[in-house]
């Protein structure tokens, strides 16, 4: 059996697709943060009467990402990630290292070990969990699209850098689905230490600025994507947002750094509008 490795499989995206890979008989290592998160997974997997090796493997720990290295991965799916929600200009410097540790340099430092493990090999599958943000931006979400965009730029380098040694490399960029993730990212400032006053903005009073979307469409791709069912480089969901992704990524060419100046933009008054949780409508 093929055995995958899924970083951040307390919940979301993770979660779900390590359950559907094992049911599908790959041999999986279900990594969570903390050891707290370890038995609550096997008991979620016996439930659904599927074999996981449970393991707690936070991206950001020397020790734990030294273990993962005696796994003998041969598919690894870089899905950990936390989402820090803000503007660019209040979010304290410790949580903006933290975003970084948790999204791109711990998940890089593990990849590069077992890489080279799949170099050996001649062969296997990374598979780095990026975001339709790190192709795109939403007001308040600067930080966690500025650690998406990192993401991008390393797996597409990591592509070519690979390719002679015979490991695939994949991207998900998954948009704005209703897990529970967007919405915690507009309750991290009530943790942040700072000065309050000092803000730009009342956080109080905003939310993410996107309805969102039914998961299932992200859970299908991914576990197509790890158990390499499907061999696109970029696989974006849901597909419907394609066109407009590809449209704002070429908006900036147009910009003039006076459009709009003194307003506020519709896409920053959208947090104001929305309701937290808001599903799109069907």
């Amino acid at each position: 059996m093929t055995k995958v490795l899924i970083t951040g499989c307390g919940t979301g995206f993770g979660h779900e697709v390590a359950m559907r890979l094992a049911e599908k008989g790959f041999d999986v290592i279900a990594a969570v943060e903390i050891w707290a998160q370890v038995q609550t997974l096997k008991q979620q997997a016996a439930q659904r009467d599927v074999q996981l090796q449970v393991e707690k493997l936070d991206v950001t720990d020397e020790g734990d990402r030294r273990k993962a290295l005696t796994w003998d991965v041969e598919v690894l799916v870089n899905n950990a990630g936390v989402g820090e929600g803000g503007s660019t200009l209040d979010i304290p410097a410790l949580n903006i290292r933290r975003e970084f540790e948790v999204n791109v340099t711990g998940p890089l430092l593990l990849t590069q070990g077992i890489a080279k493990q799949m170099v050996k090999r001649g062969k296997g599958r990374i598979v780095w969990v990026s975001s339709r943000e790190g192709l795109n931006v939403n007001p308040f979400t600067g930080i966690y699209a500025a650690s998406k965009h990192a993401i991008e730029a390393i797996a597409e380098t990591m592509a070519m850098e690979l390719q002679e040694f015979g490991v695939e490399v994949a991207t998900i960029n998954p948009g704005p689905f209703l897990t529970g993730f967007n919405d915690r990212m507009f309750q991290t400032w009530q943790s942040w230490a700072d000065d309050p006053s000092e803000r730009l903005f009342d956080y109080s009073k905003l939310a993410f600025p996107r309805a969102q979307f039914d998961p299932e469409p992200v859970y299908a791709t991914m576990t197509a994507v790890a158990a390499g069912d499907v061999d696109t480089y970029r696989n974006l969901e849901p597909k419907q947002m394609i066109d407009e992704t590809k449209r704002l990524q070429q908006a900036p060419w147009d910009r003039k750094t006076t459009d709009g100046l003194g307003t506020r933009p519709g896409q920053l008054q959208a947090s104001y509008d929305m309701e937290p949780e808001t599903p799109i409508a069907v």
